[in-house]
């Protein structure tokens, strides 16, 4: 039996955007999935027994396990090369690697505090994120806890890094304005990772009814960055049906 007969396995955090990122390479590409929710904790420990770390996203596809969303991708592109996501052009495609690169690590970064920040202050926001499957007792200790305080305290995201990510936001806002992809005349992993990124700074339609148009405070509901996070929503959502939170 090929890989091609089996059902694939995407092991993942719902709200990772390093998971969205290979979501939506998998619909791009039009494979069957089914997606399996990692249980913070206690299910990382399966998911070490499966791949030898406790990271998401983890892909099955037959025999093979990959784990890290770039990897993913490379396979992706050479045991399931229809609709490829990596440019042939090799100037374009070493544009589309630095993009990836950019968004999944510096952007990422930027992202990532500037949601814990919000989340420490809007408790609507951050019981939002948790997994469907955490206890309500434990919910309502992460409801009742002083993140404000903690924030305050940590100074985790600091006027410097929003500003160098409000830059940075303004010059792609200008970008997708004059035209859908980011490289070339065809959608790339670029597009993909940006997107996937952006999803911790104003959550996507397909987040669900909970997260859905959430987000930074300044960043999310800026009219300079409306047309990003416009861009943003068609592609994750042309790419991502909308499943109930």
């Amino acid at each position: 039996m090929t890989t091609d007969q089996i059902l694939m396995e995407l092991h993942q955090f719902r709200h990772s955007p390093f998971c969205l990122k290979v979501r939506m390479a998998l619909h791009a590409k039009n494979l069957a999935f089914k997606e399996i929710e990692v249980t913070p904790g206690i299910g990382q420990i399966s998911l070490f027994r499966l791949s030898g770390q406790r990271q998401v996203p983890v892909l099955v596809d037959g025999e093979k396990v990959i784990t890290d969303s770039t990897l993913i991708i490379r396979h992706l592109e050479e045991y399931h090369p229809q609709k490829p996501l990596i440019p042939h052009d090799p100037k374009f495609a070493a544009h589309v690697h630095l993009i990836e690169d950019w968004a999944d690590t510096t952007l990422a970064k930027a992202a990532k505090s500037a949601l814990i920040q919000a989340a420490a202050i809007d408790t609507e926001l951050r019981l939002g994120l948790l997994p469907k499957e955490i206890p309500d007792p434990l919910q309502k200790v992460m409801e009742g806890f002083p993140f404000r305080l903690m924030n305050e305290i940590t100074g985790i995201f600091s006027k410097r890094e929003h500003d160098q990510l409000f830059s940075s936001l303004e010059q792609l806002s200008l970008l997708v304005q004059n035209k859908p992809w980011l490289i070339g005349d065809e959608m790339s992993i670029a597009d993909l990772s940006v997107a996937a990124q952006l999803s911790l700074l104003c959550f996507p339609t397909s987040s669900g009814e909970n997260l859905k148009g959430k987000g930074i405070p300044g960043i999310s509901d800026h009219p300079l960055l409306q047309p990003l996070f416009q861009w943003q929503d068609q592609l994750v959502l042309s790419l991502h049906p909308t499943k109930p939170n």
